[in-house]
């Protein structure tokens, strides 16, 4: 699980962009800020592809929850769900 960042700079390093990415590491994002807030996170991709099939999966399981309390879903409101279809 990605914990939060601590790594924190303004925006404005984004002019030594190399230096920064340099820095960007698997469970160490770095979060950009613009006018003292908190405003893109910079991630390893393969932390970030990992981050969305945990969520993706956490959905699914919520809605086996569902399902099982007597809640159904068909075959496409599943795929609508996960798909955007």
């Amino acid at each position: 699980m990605m914990k939060m960042p601590e790594n924190i700079k303004p925006i404005s390093e984004l002019r030594t962009y190399t230096k920064l990415l340099d820095e960007v590491k698997p469970d160490n994002p770095i979060v950009l800020t613009k006018n003292g807030y908190g405003k893109f996170i910079i991630a390893d991709l393969n932390e970030y592809e990992l981050m969305q099939k945990k969520a993706a999966a956490v959905e699914l399981i919520q809605m086996m929850e569902k399902a099982r309390q007597g809640k159904e879903y068909s075959l496409e409101d599943i795929k609508k769900e996960f798909l955007g279809e």
